[in-house]
């Protein structure tokens, strides 16, 4: 085939595909379709910019403040980075929605999706958001600390760490306990390290033989010669049950807080010598036994 045909050929499969192109690519077109964006939304774009940049500063400078208020106001380390993260989070949403808003895109469908993933994971982490609420009540008004001795949701123990889905206590005897912080949080704890002095009760049961006044006098001079008894409140040692075959006698002392136990266990060993010593009898079960004998021929 001569070359000007196979030329002339070629020109009747390239021209109709450059044709195409250049309707494809009409640049006139569009050209005339940027312009018409920017004219529509450049202006928007660059008031969403300025808010985005301005709104960007105002948050760094927000959370630096409230860190800042933390620190004065003593809040819980623990809890400074949570809220701080939870605050933060909330102003860039809130940021996000006002840019967003401000290009022009409809917002009541963004919201809706939001709050109904909201809602879902709400639902899902009941249990968790529960305890995190709690954590937050615990750290913020501060019921016991680390280092007092609580007991709460039926169990005792040292608080070792209140992180902010539970708390973490150490028994007497190195048990490690975990309470979840919601349930926690809403219901009753005694807190044994709040004061500095703490009422110990001593229980006496003597035989209704004994002298009173004669017990009482070794009870009081038990508590005269143990300098860790507090003068004031004053002790007092009164009888608090009076049963067939026995009286109780209570004895209550005051003390620091740190002597309780010792001092507890000290005056009831002292307490049992001198009761010895002084014939002090302890009451002894007695069962009368009566018996109906009748003659009877076999």
């Amino acid at each position: 085939m001569p070359f000007k045909a196979l030329l002339r050929r070629q020109r009747l499969f390239v021209l109709p595909f450059i044709y195409t192109l250049e309707n494809m690519f009409d640049i006139e077109k569009y050209r005339g379709v940027l312009v018409d964006f920017v004219v529509l939304y450049g202006m928007k774009l660059i008031v969403a910019i300025f808010i985005l940049a301005i709104g960007t500063w105002v948050i760094r400078r927000l959370n630096r403040f409230l860190n800042n208020m933390m620190v004065r106001k003593n809040v819980d380390p623990s809890l400074r980075p949570f809220l701080g993260s939870i605050i933060g989070v909330l102003l860039w949403v809130s940021l996000i929605v006002v840019v967003i808003s401000q290009i022009g895109v409809e917002m009541t469908s963004f919201i809706a999706i939001l709050g109904s993933a909201g809602l879902a994971i709400g639902l899902a982490l009941q249990g968790s958001l529960s305890n995190f609420a709690g954590g937050v009540l615990i750290l913020t008004i501060k019921p016991f600390r680390v280092g007092d001795f609580i007991d709460a949701q039926g169990q005792s123990g040292t608080v070792h760490i209140i992180n902010i889905f539970n708390t973490v206590l150490k028994t007497g005897d190195n048990k490690t306990i975990y309470l979840p912080n919601g349930p926690l949080a809403s219901s009753v704890v005694v807190n044994y390290s709040v004061e500095n002095t703490r009422r110990v009760e001593l229980l006496f049961t003597i035989s209704v033989n004994n002298d009173i006044g004669k017990v009482r006098q070794l009870i009081q001079q038990l508590i005269n010669d143990d300098s860790r008894v507090l003068p004031e409140p004053e002790p007092a040692i009164v009888v608090t049950n009076f049963a067939e075959h026995a009286i109780t006698i209570s004895t209550r002392v005051w003390c620091n807080r740190t002597d309780y136990w010792p001092l507890f266990w000290d005056m009831t060993e002292k307490a049992k010598a001198a009761f010895e010593t002084n014939n002090i009898a302890l009451p002894v079960p007695r069962r009368e036994m009566l018996s109906n004998i009748t003659n009877a021929k076999i």
